[in-house]
């Protein structure tokens, strides 16, 4: 299960995405916003709040530039969020540093380059091995 959020910048990018995860039969919470005016850190601190909780596995999360809602994630214990803007970056993310949530530029990006990004960090494995202990290593930062 995902979870799925953006403020009103990206609100068009996400209802891109939500047709894509539902091509790809991904079940998944939209926790909004509808469109309306919102605060990007509220929509991270929830969508991280059923990832933490156990209620979804990842989340895509969407503002303007996918920077300021990934720093807003990045603050809850236990999440490690990316800014992607290409499949490779998508792909490597999950592959060494096992992110949990996915953030992305709805002026920065279009629908088409999105879906690609989406449907790699959704298909991707973590490779653990050595990676595992670098992402360890990030975990370990949160507790000092």
């Amino acid at each position: 299960m995902l979870v799925i959020g953006c403020d009103r910048a990206g609100y068009q990018l996400k209802l891109d995405m939500m047709q894509v995860l539902d091509d790809m039969g991904e079940k998944y919470i939209d926790i909004g916003c509808n469109g309306e005016t919102c605060d990007y850190p509220d929509i991270a601190e929830t969508a991280c709040e059923k990832i933490i909780g156990g209620e979804c596995d990842k989340g895509i999360l969407i503002c303007g530039t996918g920077i300021g809602i990934s720093m807003a994630a990045n603050k809850v214990k236990g999440i490690r969020a990316a800014v992607c803007h290409n499949e490779y970056t998508s792909e490597f993310t999950r592959l060494h540093n096992d992110a949990n949530v996915l953030c992305m530029g709805g002026r920065v990006i279009g629908s088409g380059v999105a879906e690609g990004i989406v449907r790699k960090f959704l298909t991707t494995e973590f490779e653990g091995g050595r990676h595992a202990a670098r992402v360890e290593k990030i975990m370990d930062i949160e507790n000092k």
